[in-house]
């Protein structure tokens, strides 16, 4: 096995989070933590939707990336993703000069394939619809390449990537509210974000959110071990958050962290986007609005030191002005 591959064998940790928290910090500026009231109770929205991509994925992809040795770095990386990783991807390898190979769906909403192409990686598309699988395409280039594969969610970089952003809550929430969070509540497909913000921040209660339908996680936490999305899994808006299963390094750490997950339905999600716009003027796209809209819906438990992540923004404007002009 090359050394680029054993290297996501580990497992993450809080320190490897801060280690990436610390990497981040000297790259970007933290993404704003604002306010909203819902009901009587100010809840604190992190806006990952303002990231220079679109999305909270640009974390965990600099983290891994950056950490990889010079040899690993010419041979090039491949990832699979319908969008925000991708992008995520693409603007670490420019920045790094590697080169960056992503596996996307033929389906994928145009303006993530655009913004993947705008930062220069070459993309390769797989049919979703029809079935293809993305991982044995990925693996296929892999092999070819002898390219590091940097997946979108099971990787213990990528996890503690994700998790910088928990410390950035941290820090704010203490500012704003004098204490640190007590719940986060964060859109949920493979379990990368979710995984993050528990090593990152492990006096709060971490809840994961999921579309119904693309209820891996949920499902997971109620068997106590990994159960897959069942068959002939519903439409959804959510591009982002469609994944079959989480993967053990990611299972290890929210089975002991995370007592349980909601689900969110579609109409809940638009709800939540518009809500988005109106009060915090900020563009979420379907699969970003999932946490919200489980607060809107009154599914989670609330206090003044409840943080609601905003996980990306990459939405198509026509969709999106549809969205937010109705009123279901």
């Amino acid at each position: 096995m090359r050394r680029g591959a054993a290297m996501t064998m580990r497992s993450p940790t809080h320190e490897g989070v801060l280690r990436a928290a610390a990497k981040v910090a000297e790259l970007l500026p933290p993404t704003p933590l604002l306010p909203v009231d819902v009901g009587a109770v100010t809840v604190w929205a992190k806006a990952e939707c303002l990231q220079p991509v679109g999305a909270f994925k640009i974390r965990g992809a600099w983290h891994r990336m950056s950490d990889l040795s010079e040899a690993d770095r010419r041979r090039g990386v491949v990832a699979v993703s319908s969008g925000n990783h991708a992008q995520g991807v693409a603007w670490a390898a420019r920045r790094l000069g590697i080169a960056a190979t992503i596996v996307m769906p033929n389906d994928a909403p145009e303006v993530k394939l655009a913004g993947t192409r705008a930062l220069g990686a070459e993309i390769v598309h797989y049919d979703r619809p029809g079935g293809e699988s993305r991982d044995e395409v990925a693996e296929r280039l892999v092999a070819e390449r002898g390219a590091t594969l940097v997946h979108a969610y099971a990787d213990a970089w990528v996890i503690e990537g994700q998790g910088s952003s928990g410390i950035e809550i941290a820090a704010q929430m203490e500012r704003w509210t004098g204490g640190l969070p007590t719940r986060v509540i964060a859109p949920c497909g493979g379990g990368g974000l979710t995984a993050g913000l528990a090593l990152a921040c492990p006096d709060a209660e971490i809840v994961p959110v999921e579309p119904e339908g693309w209820d891996d996680v949920c499902r997971s936490l109620e068997a106590g071990e990994i159960v897959a999305v069942g068959l002939h899994a519903p439409p959804t808006a959510c591009d982002a958050l469609q994944t079959l299963a989480t993967r053990p390094v990611n299972f290890a750490v929210l089975k002991e962290r995370c007592r349980f997950g909601l689900r969110v339905t579609e109409a809940e999600v638009r709800a939540a986007q518009r809500v988005a716009f109106s009060r915090l003027r900020l563009v979420v796209e379907p699969g970003g609005a999932v946490a919200l809209a489980a607060v809107l819906a009154g599914k989670a438990p609330l206090d003044g030191r409840t943080a609601v992540v905003l996980s990306g923004g990459n939405v198509d404007p026509a969709a999106f002005a549809k969205v937010i002009s109705s009123a279901d």
